[in-house]
């Protein structure tokens, strides 16, 4: 079902969604609610002009990662055309082939109803094209959840692709297998504005840092010993801080929030390995059933994504929990006993 050699791809595009959310990635979150207004009223003024220049979504590139798992048998992007944030897409959509579909918003701000309109072809198109063999679904939304899960019921090797920050966990685990469109090969990841809170904390922290007095110092008589609050820092003074205070805690709630990508990673890997050894007494395993099993837990998976060149390189990164042993082409992992050597 994944060969990329005689692959029939059909593949889905919530043009809205994934502008919106690329838009929200590039300027901060919930931007394009607040700019919403002001580009349907002048799309051409120089400030909108620029903010949506600077987020503009490489159509190309998602075609082209489709493209790798076989023909594209029909490309189609929903969206109100009409919407100046959509329009200028027209052409370089037309370029490649792609259908467009036209969604009327049934009312100002409501969903213009891709989501089912996209599932009722796609299921269509699935008992239409007996051959089709992969689908992709370019949205971020939950609501793409059970067509995921009905593709691949009907035998279809379904490929996800949304914006880091703005998809589903749902749908990401509906899919088997999923990738960020921030990581596609040609998407330049431009830089990300800096709210004005931000900038003036670091101009503030630039021009004087303010140490304070040892604790023991600032502890007024009769009150307990603080000095123990000198010793979880480990020393006599308190840290230094800017001028601008906590107040600005909110700056950065556009970032992700998720732990730490290089031990979630380390943790799906150990756990991929921990279930195939429990099938294989053995407890070798060859990397690329182990590749397949952590991309099955998590479609998102990617080792090029996280640096590496190849699995065998991430694996060699990983050698305090797992241990890969290299006979010619033949590439075998097993979860390192931490209780004994080799």
């Amino acid at each position: 079902m994944t060969d990329t050699q005689n692959g029939r791809v059909a593949v889905y595009l919530d043009f809205d969604n994934i502008v919106l959310s690329w838009y929200d990635r590039v300027h901060g979150r919930n931007s394009y609610a607040r700019d919403r207004q002001r580009i349907a009223e002048d799309p051409t003024h120089p400030e909108t002009a620029a903010r949506l220049a600077a987020a503009r979504v490489d159509v190309g590139a998602i075609i082209d990662y489709a493209s790798s798992f076989g023909t594209l048998v029909l490309t189609r992007a929903y969206a109100d055309w009409s919407a100046p944030v959509n329009a200028d897409y027209r052409s370089q959509l037309v370029a490649r082939a792609v259908d467009l579909v036209q969604l009327f918003p049934a009312a100002a701000y409501a969903k213009n109803g891709a989501d089912i309109r996209l599932a009722v072809d796609t299921v269509e198109d699935m008992f239409r094209l007996s051959d089709l063999t992969h689908v992709v679904i370019v949205a971020g939304d939950s609501d793409y959840v059970p067509l995921a899960q009905r593709c691949k019921r009907l035998g279809r090797y379904v490929v996800g692709i949304g914006v880091a920050g703005s998809t589903a966990k749902a749908l990401t685990a509906a899919c088997d297998e999923f990738a960020s469109y921030d990581s596609l090969p040609g998407v330049e990841l431009p830089k990300r504005e800096q709210p004005a809170k931000q900038q003036k904390r670091e101009k503030a922290a630039s021009r004087e840092k303010v140490t304070l007095k040892p604790v023991e110092d600032l502890a007024p008589s009769g009150l307990a010993d603080l000095t123990d609050l000198a010793d979880f820092r480990g020393t006599g003074d308190l840290a230094p801080f800017d001028l601008e205070g906590p107040d600005d805690a909110h700056v950065g709630d556009d970032e992700e929030t998720h732990d730490d990508p290089e031990i979630a990673v380390t943790g799906l890997l150990i756990r991929a390995l921990w279930l195939g050894q429990e099938k294989d007494d053995s407890g070798w395993l060859h990397s690329s059933a182990v590749k397949q099993q952590m991309r099955r837990m998590d479609p998102s998976f990617s080792e090029k994504a996280l640096g590496f060149r190849s699995f065998s390189d991430f694996l060699k990164s990983r050698s305090d929990v797992a241990e890969l042993e290299e006979t010619g082409h033949e590439r075998l992992v097993r979860l390192r006993d931490q209780g004994q050597e080799g």
